[in-house]
Protein backbone atom coordinates (compact mmCIF):
# COMPACT_ATOMS: atom_id res chain seq x y z
CA UNK A 1 0.00 0.00 0.00
CA UNK A 2 1.32 3.41 -0.91
CA UNK A 3 0.86 6.51 1.18
CA UNK A 4 1.63 10.17 0.65
CA UNK A 5 2.68 12.73 3.21
CA UNK A 6 -0.18 14.92 4.42
CA UNK A 7 -0.42 18.18 2.51
CA UNK A 8 -0.13 20.15 5.76
CA UNK A 9 3.30 18.65 6.40
CA UNK A 10 4.42 19.50 2.88
CA UNK A 11 3.25 23.08 3.33
CA UNK A 12 4.97 23.30 6.70
CA UNK A 13 8.24 22.30 5.06
CA UNK A 14 7.83 24.51 2.01
CA UNK A 15 7.22 21.58 -0.33
CA UNK A 16 4.57 20.90 -2.92
CA UNK A 17 2.52 18.04 -4.27
CA UNK A 18 5.33 17.04 -6.62
CA UNK A 19 7.28 15.71 -3.65
CA UNK A 20 4.45 13.34 -2.80
CA UNK A 21 4.53 11.93 -6.32
CA UNK A 22 8.29 11.46 -6.19
CA UNK A 23 8.14 9.77 -2.79
CA UNK A 24 5.45 7.37 -3.95
CA UNK A 25 7.87 6.30 -6.66
CA UNK A 26 11.02 6.00 -4.53
CA UNK A 27 9.64 5.14 -1.07
CA UNK A 28 6.43 3.13 -1.66
CA UNK A 29 6.97 1.02 1.48
CA UNK A 30 7.19 3.86 3.98
CA UNK A 31 4.18 5.27 5.89
CA UNK A 32 3.44 8.86 5.07
CA UNK A 33 4.68 10.23 8.41
CA UNK A 34 7.93 8.29 7.99
CA UNK A 35 8.93 9.72 4.61
CA UNK A 36 11.46 12.41 5.22
CA UNK A 37 11.15 15.92 3.92
CA UNK A 38 13.23 16.48 0.82
CA UNK A 39 14.99 19.38 2.52
CA UNK A 40 17.54 21.57 0.77
CA UNK A 41 21.09 21.35 1.98
CA UNK A 42 22.45 24.11 4.18
CA UNK A 43 23.98 26.93 2.21
CA UNK A 44 24.70 29.55 4.84
CA UNK A 45 27.25 29.87 7.63
CA UNK A 46 25.00 27.97 10.03
CA UNK A 47 24.51 24.23 9.57
CA UNK A 48 20.74 24.59 9.94
CA UNK A 49 20.24 26.70 6.84
CA UNK A 50 17.31 25.42 4.80
CA UNK A 51 15.67 23.59 7.69
CA UNK A 52 13.57 24.94 10.52
CA UNK A 53 12.04 23.38 13.61
CA UNK A 54 8.73 21.69 12.94
CA UNK A 55 5.91 24.20 12.78
CA UNK A 56 3.46 23.97 15.70
CA UNK A 57 0.56 23.12 13.36
CA UNK A 58 2.47 20.11 12.01
CA UNK A 59 3.18 18.51 15.37
CA UNK A 60 1.73 15.14 16.35
CA UNK A 61 -0.83 16.05 18.99
CA UNK A 62 -0.93 12.61 20.61
CA UNK A 63 2.77 12.77 21.45
CA UNK A 64 2.47 16.26 22.93
CA UNK A 65 -0.49 15.23 25.09
CA UNK A 66 1.23 12.03 26.22
CA UNK A 67 4.33 14.03 27.14
CA UNK A 68 2.19 16.49 29.07
CA UNK A 69 0.47 13.70 31.01
CA UNK A 70 3.80 12.00 31.77
CA UNK A 71 5.11 15.29 33.13
CA UNK A 72 2.45 15.15 35.86
CA UNK A 73 3.81 11.78 36.96
CA UNK A 74 7.40 13.02 36.89
CA UNK A 75 6.43 16.05 38.99
CA UNK A 76 4.59 13.87 41.51
CA UNK A 77 7.49 11.44 41.97
CA UNK A 78 10.13 14.17 42.11
CA UNK A 79 8.22 16.18 44.70
CA UNK A 80 7.18 13.25 46.88
CA UNK A 81 10.39 11.20 46.90
CA UNK A 82 13.22 13.59 46.03
CA UNK A 83 12.30 17.12 47.16
CA UNK A 84 9.94 16.52 50.10
CA UNK A 85 12.40 14.07 51.71
CA UNK A 86 15.85 12.73 50.87
CA UNK A 87 15.81 10.45 47.85
CA UNK A 88 17.69 7.87 49.95
CA UNK A 89 14.86 7.72 52.49
CA UNK A 90 13.02 5.09 50.47
CA UNK A 91 16.04 2.74 50.55
CA UNK A 92 16.45 2.53 54.32
CA UNK A 93 12.90 2.05 55.66
CA UNK A 94 9.30 1.73 54.50
CA UNK A 95 7.22 4.87 54.65
CA UNK A 96 6.07 5.55 58.24
CA UNK A 97 2.86 7.18 56.98
CA UNK A 98 -0.50 5.65 57.79
CA UNK A 99 -4.05 6.20 56.57
CA UNK A 100 -4.31 8.53 53.58
CA UNK A 101 -0.56 9.11 53.60
CA UNK A 102 0.14 5.40 53.19
CA UNK A 103 -2.50 5.16 50.46
CA UNK A 104 -1.00 8.11 48.57
CA UNK A 105 2.48 6.63 48.92
CA UNK A 106 1.33 3.23 47.67
CA UNK A 107 -0.60 4.73 44.77
CA UNK A 108 2.42 6.68 43.58
CA UNK A 109 4.73 3.71 43.76
CA UNK A 110 2.35 1.26 42.11
CA UNK A 111 0.94 3.48 39.36
CA UNK A 112 3.54 6.19 38.66
CA UNK A 113 7.03 5.53 40.06
CA UNK A 114 9.40 4.63 37.19
CA UNK A 115 6.43 4.45 34.81
CA UNK A 116 6.21 8.18 34.05
CA UNK A 117 9.94 8.35 33.42
CA UNK A 118 9.71 5.29 31.18
CA UNK A 119 7.05 7.04 29.09
CA UNK A 120 9.38 10.02 28.77
CA UNK A 121 12.20 7.73 27.62
CA UNK A 122 9.92 6.16 25.03
CA UNK A 123 8.89 9.60 23.76
CA UNK A 124 12.50 10.74 23.57
CA UNK A 125 13.31 7.79 21.32
CA UNK A 126 10.33 8.62 19.10
CA UNK A 127 11.51 12.22 18.97
CA UNK A 128 15.01 11.19 17.89
CA UNK A 129 13.55 9.09 15.09
CA UNK A 130 11.35 11.99 13.94
CA UNK A 131 14.32 14.37 13.88
CA UNK A 132 16.38 11.85 11.95
CA UNK A 133 13.58 11.40 9.44
CA UNK A 134 13.04 15.12 8.88
CA UNK A 135 16.75 15.64 8.20
CA UNK A 136 17.19 12.58 5.98
CA UNK A 137 18.26 14.52 2.89
CA UNK A 138 20.16 17.26 4.72
CA UNK A 139 23.91 17.01 4.20
CA UNK A 140 24.59 17.94 7.84
CA UNK A 141 22.04 15.58 9.33
CA UNK A 142 24.42 13.74 11.67
CA UNK A 143 26.13 16.93 12.79
CA UNK A 144 22.80 18.56 13.61
CA UNK A 145 21.62 15.55 15.60
CA UNK A 146 24.90 15.34 17.51
CA UNK A 147 24.76 19.07 18.19
CA UNK A 148 21.21 18.70 19.49
CA UNK A 149 22.31 16.02 21.95
CA UNK A 150 25.47 17.87 23.01
CA UNK A 151 23.40 20.97 23.70
CA UNK A 152 21.07 18.84 25.83
CA UNK A 153 24.10 17.45 27.68
CA UNK A 154 25.36 20.93 28.53
CA UNK A 155 21.93 22.07 29.69
CA UNK A 156 21.53 18.88 31.70
CA UNK A 157 24.88 19.32 33.45
CA UNK A 158 23.97 22.90 34.38
CA UNK A 159 20.68 21.62 35.79
CA UNK A 160 22.42 18.72 37.56
CA UNK A 161 25.04 20.76 39.42
CA UNK A 162 23.45 24.19 39.85
CA UNK A 163 19.71 23.48 40.24
CA UNK A 164 18.97 19.86 41.22
CA UNK A 165 21.04 16.69 41.23
CA UNK A 166 18.11 14.45 40.30
CA UNK A 167 18.51 15.57 36.69
CA UNK A 168 17.72 13.09 33.91
CA UNK A 169 18.64 15.30 30.93
CA UNK A 170 22.37 14.55 30.98
CA UNK A 171 21.66 10.81 31.02
CA UNK A 172 19.23 11.23 28.12
CA UNK A 173 21.86 13.10 26.12
CA UNK A 174 24.48 10.38 26.66
CA UNK A 175 21.97 7.64 25.87
CA UNK A 176 20.92 9.54 22.75
CA UNK A 177 24.51 9.64 21.50
CA UNK A 178 24.73 5.86 21.89
CA UNK A 179 21.38 5.28 20.19
CA UNK A 180 22.08 7.70 17.32
CA UNK A 181 23.97 5.21 15.08
CA UNK A 182 21.08 2.74 15.38
CA UNK A 183 18.75 5.27 13.75
CA UNK A 184 20.60 4.64 10.47
CA UNK A 185 20.42 0.83 10.86
CA UNK A 186 17.83 -1.60 9.46
CA UNK A 187 14.69 -1.95 11.51
CA UNK A 188 15.56 -5.50 12.53
CA UNK A 189 18.78 -4.29 14.15
CA UNK A 190 16.84 -1.59 15.97
CA UNK A 191 14.49 -4.24 17.36
CA UNK A 192 17.34 -6.56 18.30
CA UNK A 193 19.29 -3.84 20.10
CA UNK A 194 16.20 -2.77 22.03
CA UNK A 195 15.54 -6.36 23.14
CA UNK A 196 19.19 -6.82 24.14
CA UNK A 197 19.18 -3.74 26.37
CA UNK A 198 15.87 -4.78 27.92
CA UNK A 199 17.37 -8.18 28.79
CA UNK A 200 20.51 -6.53 30.19
CA UNK A 201 18.40 -4.24 32.36
CA UNK A 202 16.37 -7.12 33.79
CA UNK A 203 19.49 -9.25 34.33
CA UNK A 204 21.51 -6.57 36.14
CA UNK A 205 20.58 -7.76 39.67
CA UNK A 206 22.37 -11.05 38.84
CA UNK A 207 25.52 -9.30 37.56
CA UNK A 208 28.40 -7.84 39.60
CA UNK A 209 27.72 -4.12 40.21
CA UNK A 210 29.65 -1.68 38.06
CA UNK A 211 29.40 0.94 40.81
CA UNK A 212 28.72 -0.05 44.42
CA UNK A 213 25.54 1.23 46.00
CA UNK A 214 25.92 3.09 49.33
CA UNK A 215 25.64 1.03 52.52
CA UNK A 216 22.67 1.30 54.86
CA UNK A 217 24.86 2.96 57.51
CA UNK A 218 25.97 5.61 55.02
CA UNK A 219 22.39 6.24 53.91
CA UNK A 220 21.16 6.59 57.51
CA UNK A 221 23.80 9.22 58.22
CA UNK A 222 23.20 10.92 54.90
CA UNK A 223 19.42 11.21 55.37
CA UNK A 224 19.99 12.92 58.71
CA UNK A 225 22.50 15.29 57.11
CA UNK A 226 20.09 15.98 54.24
CA UNK A 227 17.31 16.87 56.69
CA UNK A 228 19.63 19.39 58.30
CA UNK A 229 21.26 20.90 55.20
CA UNK A 230 18.33 20.95 52.79
CA UNK A 231 15.89 22.05 55.45
CA UNK A 232 17.82 24.97 56.93
CA UNK A 233 21.02 25.53 54.93
CA UNK A 234 21.73 28.56 52.78
CA UNK A 235 22.21 28.37 49.02
CA UNK A 236 25.99 27.82 49.24
CA UNK A 237 25.68 25.00 51.77
CA UNK A 238 22.94 23.30 49.79
CA UNK A 239 24.87 23.65 46.53
CA UNK A 240 27.97 22.07 48.07
CA UNK A 241 25.95 19.22 49.63
CA UNK A 242 24.09 18.62 46.36
CA UNK A 243 27.31 18.38 44.36
CA UNK A 244 28.85 15.99 46.89
CA UNK A 245 25.71 13.85 46.67
CA UNK A 246 26.07 13.30 42.91
CA UNK A 247 28.61 10.48 43.28
CA UNK A 248 26.23 8.58 45.57
CA UNK A 249 23.49 8.87 42.94
CA UNK A 250 25.68 7.41 40.18
CA UNK A 251 24.72 3.76 40.92
CA UNK A 252 21.06 4.65 40.38
CA UNK A 253 21.85 6.09 36.94
CA UNK A 254 23.99 3.08 36.04
CA UNK A 255 21.17 0.75 37.06
CA UNK A 256 18.56 2.52 34.94
CA UNK A 257 20.78 3.31 31.94
CA UNK A 258 20.15 0.06 29.98
CA UNK A 259 16.41 0.61 30.38
CA UNK A 260 16.76 4.14 29.01
CA UNK A 261 18.64 2.81 25.98
CA UNK A 262 16.08 0.06 25.44
CA UNK A 263 13.14 2.46 25.56
CA UNK A 264 14.87 4.98 23.28
CA UNK A 265 15.39 2.23 20.73
CA UNK A 266 11.87 0.86 21.16
CA UNK A 267 10.42 4.35 20.67
CA UNK A 268 12.43 4.75 17.46
CA UNK A 269 11.23 1.30 16.39
CA UNK A 270 7.59 2.29 16.95
CA UNK A 271 8.08 5.33 14.75
CA UNK A 272 9.90 3.47 11.99
CA UNK A 273 7.16 0.82 11.97
CA UNK A 274 4.48 3.48 11.56
CA UNK A 275 2.65 2.49 14.75
CA UNK A 276 2.66 6.07 16.06
CA UNK A 277 2.49 7.97 12.80
CA UNK A 278 -0.54 6.00 11.63
CA UNK A 279 -2.16 5.18 14.96
CA UNK A 280 -5.65 4.91 13.50
CA UNK A 281 -4.53 2.14 11.14
CA UNK A 282 -2.89 0.33 14.09
CA UNK A 283 -5.76 0.96 16.46
CA UNK A 284 -6.44 -2.72 17.13
CA UNK A 285 -2.78 -3.41 17.88
CA UNK A 286 -2.49 -0.41 20.20
CA UNK A 287 -5.76 -1.24 21.99
CA UNK A 288 -4.72 -4.84 22.56
CA UNK A 289 -1.27 -3.75 23.74
CA UNK A 290 -2.78 -1.23 26.15
CA UNK A 291 -5.09 -3.84 27.67
CA UNK A 292 -2.50 -6.60 27.99
CA UNK A 293 0.36 -4.39 29.18
CA UNK A 294 -1.69 -2.56 31.80
CA UNK A 295 -3.20 -5.82 33.12
CA UNK A 296 0.14 -7.64 33.27
CA UNK A 297 1.95 -4.58 34.61
CA UNK A 298 -0.55 -4.00 37.40
CA UNK A 299 -0.55 -7.68 38.36
CA UNK A 300 3.25 -7.80 38.48
CA UNK A 301 3.52 -4.53 40.40
CA UNK A 302 0.93 -5.51 43.00
CA UNK A 303 2.54 -8.91 43.49
CA UNK A 304 6.06 -7.54 43.93
CA UNK A 305 5.57 -4.13 45.57
CA UNK A 306 8.95 -3.36 47.16
CA UNK A 307 7.40 -1.92 50.30
CA UNK A 308 5.09 -4.86 50.90
CA UNK A 309 1.98 -2.72 51.29
CA UNK A 310 -0.27 -5.73 51.27
CA UNK A 311 1.28 -7.64 54.18
CA UNK A 312 2.59 -10.60 52.20
CA UNK A 313 6.15 -11.26 51.01
CA UNK A 314 7.15 -9.59 47.76
CA UNK A 315 8.33 -12.35 45.44
CA UNK A 316 10.73 -11.65 42.60
CA UNK A 317 10.92 -7.94 43.30
CA UNK A 318 14.35 -7.58 41.69
CA UNK A 319 13.16 -9.01 38.38
CA UNK A 320 9.38 -8.90 38.06
CA UNK A 321 8.84 -5.38 39.43
CA UNK A 322 11.15 -3.63 36.90
CA UNK A 323 9.55 -5.59 34.05
CA UNK A 324 6.07 -4.74 35.33
CA UNK A 325 6.96 -1.04 35.43
CA UNK A 326 7.97 -1.15 31.75
CA UNK A 327 4.76 -2.98 30.81
CA UNK A 328 2.63 -0.41 32.62
CA UNK A 329 4.45 2.45 30.89
CA UNK A 330 3.94 0.87 27.46
CA UNK A 331 0.30 0.25 28.31
CA UNK A 332 -0.20 3.86 29.37
CA UNK A 333 1.42 5.13 26.17
CA UNK A 334 -0.63 2.82 23.94
CA UNK A 335 -3.86 3.79 25.68
CA UNK A 336 -3.27 7.54 25.34
CA UNK A 337 -2.26 7.24 21.68
CA UNK A 338 -5.42 5.24 20.94
CA UNK A 339 -7.61 7.77 22.73
CA UNK A 340 -5.99 10.70 20.98
CA UNK A 341 -6.29 9.11 17.55
CA UNK A 342 -10.07 9.22 17.92
CA UNK A 343 -12.64 11.50 19.51
CA UNK A 344 -10.77 11.32 22.81
CA UNK A 345 -8.52 14.17 21.76
CA UNK A 346 -10.98 16.81 22.92
CA UNK A 347 -10.78 15.40 26.46
CA UNK A 348 -6.98 15.49 26.59
CA UNK A 349 -6.22 18.54 24.45
CA UNK A 350 -5.45 20.53 27.58
CA UNK A 351 -2.31 18.41 28.08
CA UNK A 352 -0.82 19.27 24.67
CA UNK A 353 0.55 22.73 25.61
CA UNK A 354 2.16 21.23 28.72
CA UNK A 355 3.85 18.59 26.55
CA UNK A 356 5.01 21.11 23.97
CA UNK A 357 6.78 23.00 26.75
CA UNK A 358 7.95 19.93 28.69
CA UNK A 359 11.62 21.02 28.79
CA UNK A 360 10.74 24.45 30.19
CA UNK A 361 8.22 22.96 32.61
CA UNK A 362 10.74 20.40 33.88
CA UNK A 363 13.35 23.05 34.67
CA UNK A 364 10.75 25.39 36.21
CA UNK A 365 9.54 22.56 38.44
CA UNK A 366 13.07 22.06 39.75
CA UNK A 367 13.49 25.77 40.46
CA UNK A 368 10.09 26.07 42.13
CA UNK A 369 10.41 22.91 44.23
CA UNK A 370 13.90 23.95 45.32
CA UNK A 371 12.51 27.25 46.56
CA UNK A 372 9.59 25.54 48.34
CA UNK A 373 11.55 22.80 50.11
CA UNK A 374 15.11 24.07 50.56
CA UNK A 375 16.43 26.34 53.26
CA UNK A 376 17.09 29.27 50.94
CA UNK A 377 13.32 29.39 50.30
CA UNK A 378 10.40 28.24 52.42
CA UNK A 379 12.36 25.38 53.98
CA UNK A 380 9.55 22.77 53.92
CA UNK A 381 11.99 19.87 53.50
CA UNK A 382 10.88 16.95 55.71
CA UNK A 383 7.86 18.89 57.01
CA UNK A 384 5.22 18.03 54.43
CA UNK A 385 3.25 14.78 54.36
CA UNK A 386 2.52 12.82 51.17
CA UNK A 387 -1.12 13.89 50.94
CA UNK A 388 -0.25 17.58 51.23
CA UNK A 389 2.53 16.93 48.74
CA UNK A 390 0.06 15.52 46.22
CA UNK A 391 -2.12 18.58 46.68
CA UNK A 392 0.89 20.75 45.91
CA UNK A 393 1.58 18.65 42.79
CA UNK A 394 -1.95 19.29 41.51
CA UNK A 395 -1.66 23.04 42.16
CA UNK A 396 1.71 23.37 40.41
CA UNK A 397 0.66 21.26 37.44
CA UNK A 398 -2.65 23.11 37.01
CA UNK A 399 -0.81 26.44 37.10
CA UNK A 400 1.66 25.21 34.47
CA UNK A 401 -1.17 23.97 32.22
CA UNK A 402 -2.84 27.39 32.35
CA UNK A 403 0.42 29.27 31.78
CA UNK A 404 1.44 27.01 28.88
CA UNK A 405 -1.86 27.60 27.12
CA UNK A 406 -1.45 31.36 27.54
CA UNK A 407 2.19 31.28 26.42
CA UNK A 408 1.67 29.24 23.27
CA UNK A 409 -1.12 31.51 22.12
CA UNK A 410 1.56 34.21 21.84
CA UNK A 411 4.82 32.34 21.21
CA UNK A 412 5.78 29.42 18.99
CA UNK A 413 7.87 27.56 21.59
CA UNK A 414 8.66 27.50 25.26
CA UNK A 415 11.73 29.60 26.10
CA UNK A 416 14.05 26.65 26.78
CA UNK A 417 12.68 24.72 23.78
CA UNK A 418 13.46 27.76 21.63
CA UNK A 419 16.99 28.04 23.06
CA UNK A 420 17.63 24.33 22.50
CA UNK A 421 16.53 24.63 18.88
CA UNK A 422 18.74 27.69 18.38
CA UNK A 423 21.76 25.75 19.67
CA UNK A 424 20.96 22.85 17.35
CA UNK A 425 20.28 24.75 14.13
CA UNK A 426 22.84 27.51 14.63
CA UNK A 427 20.33 30.33 14.14
CA UNK A 428 17.46 31.80 16.09
CA UNK A 429 14.10 30.31 15.07
CA UNK A 430 11.10 32.62 14.97
CA UNK A 431 9.85 32.97 18.53
CA UNK A 432 6.82 35.25 18.44
CA UNK A 433 3.76 34.01 16.58
CA UNK A 434 3.15 35.75 13.27
CA UNK A 435 6.82 36.04 12.32
CA UNK A 436 8.15 33.56 9.71
CA UNK A 437 11.20 31.47 10.43
CA UNK A 438 14.28 32.63 8.53
CA UNK A 439 14.84 29.10 7.17
CA UNK A 440 11.46 28.99 5.49
CA UNK A 441 10.76 32.64 4.82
Amino acid sequence: MRHSRPASLNRGLGLGADVDAAERTHYPWRPRAMRAANLPSGAGPDLGSGVAPLAPDDRIHALDALRGLALFGVLAINLETEFRVSMFQAFIAPSPDRGLGRLADAGLEILIDLKALAVFSLLFGIGLAIQNQRLEHHRHRTVLLVRRLLALLVLGLVHLFLIWNGDILAEYALAGLIVLPFLFAPIWLLAGASAAFFILYLAMPMLPPIVSFPTNAWMLDHVQAADRVYGSGDFGQILRFRIEEVSALLPLHVRIFPRTLALFLFGALMWRAGVVSEAERHRRLLSSSALLCIAAGLLGTLATSPREYWGWPSLGRDYVWPAAAILLALGYASLVIVLLSSSGRRWLAWAEPVGRMAFTNYILQSLLLGWIFYGYGLGWFGRLGPVAGLGLVVLIYAAQAICCQWWLERFRYGPIEWFWRALMYGHRPAFVRGFPDRATA
